[in-house]
């Protein structure tokens, strides 16, 4: 059964009120009635299995028939640190990260990073590829929507996982150890940090400033990927890994 996201505000047990855009999609396309059970997770690890009790144009009302709590994390959450890419292969990758769990993306703005966002686009840009990321989670049944970043430089990347357990930065042509054998942290509660560049690679300098400020280089093998590939390829690694070395 699908899962819905709902603001933990409109959560007054023994009630859930269904609002904005979900009352739309509910009602319109789903054409929900009243009886229906649906499954409600308020984002911050409980997810409630309800009843429709009343619709109307402004909401639909739910009784609570019960609840469950998110098990306690096995694994470290994984940050995406992911350069801006074009068209519309950034919302791609953000749709397939938060679909493989990531719990954090971060867009970068990197030397050869084609897009340039607008700064009076951003806030649109963001709440676009928010929106992508709450469709991914309610769709692989998640817990948690990942945040997502406002796009910051390499060096801010740098300063904010400094004390990242594993830091690292997948370099193509790298004589670099390998994701698939580099040895990864048990630790729960610090994340696992990734970076992938864009379509014209890391320059130079940002791959010399990236060993100086501790992050690994790794590399997927020989095969030059794109940056879209690069990202999903690294993820399902990491993730297949940690349910493997964690369970």
């Amino acid at each position: 059964m699908s899962t819905f996201f709902v603001d933990p505000d409109s959560v007054t047990p023994p009630t859930i009120s269904i609002t904005g855009d979900l009352l739309h999609h509910l009602r319109s396309s789903l054409r929900v009635q009243s009886g229906d059970v649906l499954i409600l997770n308020d984002g911050c690890g409980t997810r409630y299995r309800v009843e429709v009790t009343h619709i109307t144009s402004l909401a639909i009302d739910s009784r609570i028939i019960d609840r469950q709590t998110e098990p306690t994390h096995r694994f470290a959450p994984i940050v995406l640190g992911q350069t801006l890419i074009k068209g519309d292969k950034m919302d791609w990758v953000i749709q397939k990260a938060t679909e493989l769990g990531v719990a954090a993306i971060a867009p970068i703005q990197s030397t050869h990073s084609v897009i340039k966002l607008n700064p009076d686009r951003l806030e649109h840009q963001r709440s676009r590829w928010e929106r992508i990321a709450r469709d991914a989670a309610q769709q692989s049944e998640r817990w948690t929507i990942p945040t997502i970043a406002d796009p910051v430089s390499l060096a801010e990347i740098f300063r904010q996982y400094a004390s990242a357990p594993l830091k690292s930065i997948l370099i193509e042509r790298s004589s670099g150890p390998s994701l698939a054998t580099v040895s990864l942290p048990r630790d729960s509660q610090n994340p696992i940090v990734l970076l992938v560049g864009p379509e014209g690679g890391w320059t130079p300098d940002e791959q010399r400033l990236a060993q100086e400020q501790g992050f690994l280089s790794l590399t997927l093998g020989p095969r030059i990927l794109r940056a879209e590939t690069a990202a999903i390829a690294a993820l399902s690694i990491l993730q297949s890994r940690l349910d493997v070395t964690q369970s």
